[in-house]
């Protein structure tokens, strides 16, 4: 996932990280083992998560001359945004960048000096088995990951563009389910924020692509079913746009929406976001409406 967008303009600071330290060099490279001296078995881990781990986008949102999830299925992973230059929270993630810097604090500056292909990708921990997902907020469709990629991940609570003092590997998930419960966030904004390394093949890694039935039968499905993993639905964002309180996101996101239509879909969302003819970010306060009043 990236991080939201009003996080932008924050300054970089350098605090802390507790629970990062324990974090060893092959756990964030190419190791699927356990760390030394976690205190922990893989076996014992995966049998007490019963939550997956997700990673939201927006299927029809545009990119590189066609649909997000074209791209996907043409190659076969999933790209960080400092691979794509695209995002669905702040466009930061290049050398210098707020993204580049919050990233080189998280992991101990590892990612510095690599291949953007070798960054991890953003997702979040399922932690309340949400049938949309980690963090919608994000996105309207999800990857549903297998469980074995929670043994390369890395966690943390907030949202990193929130500088957080707790980021760990899969050990600190009842600590970081803990604060994240004790937070009492809004829905958008109450997740886990997960950081998958080593890849995220969807032919390996990916259980399912779980789609808005908006979608069914469509392009994205087609596209959906080139990925190399199972095609499932949620059961669907839809919202009226007569009933939005312009105080959520603002008069502009609201007259947007109204202007889209009397009832919005994702679909509705992304014509827009394809049409050019919006700011982006009112097109994403207007996604931010359907994903937080829209669920069926």
């Amino acid at each position: 996932m990236s991080a939201p967008e009003d996080g932008d303009d924050m300054p970089i600071i350098n605090p802390t990280c507790s629970g990062l330290s324990a974090l060893s060099s092959a756990q964030l490279t190419d190791s699927n083992e356990p760390s030394p001296g976690s205190g922990r078995t893989s076996s014992g881990i995966l049998k007490r998560m019963t939550a997956s781990l997700t990673v939201q986008f927006h299927p029809d949102w545009p990119f590189g001359g066609g649909l997000v999830i074209e791209s996907m299925a043409r190659d076969g992973r999933y790209r960080s945004q400092f691979e794509t230059g695209i995002s669905n929270g702040g466009l930061t993630a290049h050398p210098g960048g707020d993204r580049w810097h919050w990233e080189s604090r998280l992991f101990e500056a590892r990612y510095d000096h690599t291949d953007p292909a070798s960054r991890p990708v953003y997702g979040a921990w399922n932690r309340r088995a949400d049938p949309y997902g980690g963090s919608p907020r994000f996105g309207s469709a999800h990857l549903r990951l297998q469980p074995q990629t929670l043994e390369r991940a890395t966690f943390c609570f907030p949202d990193s563009v929130f500088f957080p003092s707790e980021v760990g590997d899969v050990g600190r998930l009842t600590t970081l389910e803990a604060l994240a419960d004790a937070a009492e966030h809004d829905y958008l904004d109450d997740y886990v924020e997960a950081h998958v390394h080593q890849g995220l093949s969807f032919a390996k890694d990916v259980e399912a692509v779980i789609l808005d039935p908006c979608h069914a039968d469509s392009e994205v499905a087609e596209a959906a079913a080139r990925l190399g993993c199972r095609v499932g639905y949620h059961p669907g964002f839809s919202i009226r746009t007569a009933d939005l309180d312009p105080g959520f996101r603002g008069e502009a996101a609201t007259a947007l929406a109204r202007s889209l239509g009397k009832v919005l879909t994702p679909r509705d969302v992304a014509a827009a976001a394809r049409s050019g003819e919006h700011d982006p970010q009112t097109v994403k306060y207007v996604w931010h409406h359907l994903a937080r009043f829209g669920r069926r």
